[in-house]
């Protein structure tokens, strides 16, 4: 498994609020029983990189799908070949650093 991080940014939209899209990325991902979270910055999505991948260029589409112009999408993908991660790995390893500090 693996965990992608993904931020659409629309750009030429007569807000600057960016609840609405971010709020269809969320249904599309509830939707398709893909597990994630979201977060300050973007969304947390765990999956295959074969799934993930695909799925960011969808995700990347649905601003368009809302009468978008332009959309800048970052991508962050962390591909942990020798244990298997999960959402709320890295924090709760973090969390327990220093609770032992």
């Amino acid at each position: 498994m693996a965990l992608m991080q993904i931020t659409i940014i629309p750009l030429g939209t007569a807000s600057v609020s960016v609840g609405d899209h971010v709020a269809a990325v969320q249904r599309l991902l509830a939707e398709k029983g893909i597990p994630h979270q979201l977060n300050d910055m973007g969304t947390l999505i765990e999956g295959a990189p074969g799934d993930l991948l695909p799925l960011a260029a969808a995700i990347h589409e649905l601003p368009f799908q809302h009468g978008c112009q332009r959309v800048v999408t970052q991508i962050v993908l962390d591909d942990r070949r020798d244990k298997k991660i999960a959402i709320g790995d890295k924090t709760a390893a973090v969390k327990q650093r220093l609770a032992a500090s």
